[in-house]
């Protein structure tokens, strides 16, 4: 394989990552509405059902692709020695990991609002068959009976769950997205690093530059020391 032809090979493979990538936090975020709607369906949706299989069918494109990508760069030496090209590789993993991950926290919670709402349609079920064997919806007030009232207070526990668990899971889509963005930046810091490394006369340059700078701060500094010790000798 020729260094042109590896590259251009690269580059495609890489496009094909990235497009997929999109999709799925398209597809990611049509499924985290999902999981923290107000109402949850008893059964999965024909929607819910959909977006899971594009889902699944996406991650799976996109591990082949990363798959094809670490080949192509453990085969040719010319790739291989290219640390941009590793760190891009290893970008491609993290977003992969960190969507597999996102949409099995969403299945999980999807199940488990999918299970509340069963449990509390059976309680609905028990106390309706359980009014209507003894002919009686109210009490003899006309009033709502005790089973009614706690069977109301229970759907609103479990509404107030779901608004809890809608906002944590913002919170840890946040806390996720931090910790990308540090590795990313701490990625960017290494190739800054390598890059200084390779070139001649870089590291000296930046070690005189922060030299400059403490000497610029000492001069500073004595230069307002003396302005106080004159204001209070004046004073």
């Amino acid at each position: 394989m020729s260094t042109a032809g590896g590259n251009s090979s690269w580059a495609q493979l890489r496009q094909q990552v990235r497009g997929l990538e999109s999709q799925t936090e398209n597809h990611l975020h049509t499924y985290s509405q999902l999981s923290t709607a107000s109402t949850i369906p008893l059964k999965p949706s024909d929607q819910e059902k959909q977006t899971e299989k594009k889902l699944e069918d996406i991650l799976t494109k996109r591990e082949s692709l990363i798959r094809q990508l670490t080949r192509l760069l453990d085969s040719d030496p010319t790739l291989t020695a290219s640390a941009v090209k590793q760190n891009n590789l290893a970008l491609l993993r993290e977003k992969f990991e960190e969507h597999r991950r996102d949409m099995a926290r969403l299945k999980v919670q999807l199940n488990h609002a999918r299970d509340r709402a069963n449990l509390l349609a059976n309680v609905r079920n028990d106390i309706s068959s359980h009014r209507l064997g003894n002919g009686a919806g109210t009490g003899a007030d006309g009033q709502p009976t005790e089973a009614d009232y706690m069977l109301d207070e229970r759907g609103h526990i479990d509404h107030s769950h779901d608004m809890v668990d809608s906002v944590l899971s913002q919170a840890y889509a946040v806390n996720e997205n931090f910790i990308v963005q540090r590795e990313t930046l701490a990625n960017i810091n290494r190739r800054i690093t390598l890059a200084a490394s390779k070139v001649p006369g870089i590291s000296t340059l930046i070690g005189r530059i922060s030299s400059k700078k403490r000497r610029d701060g000492i001069i500073m500094g004595s230069f307002i020391a003396f302005c106080f010790l004159v204001f209070f000798w004046f004073l």
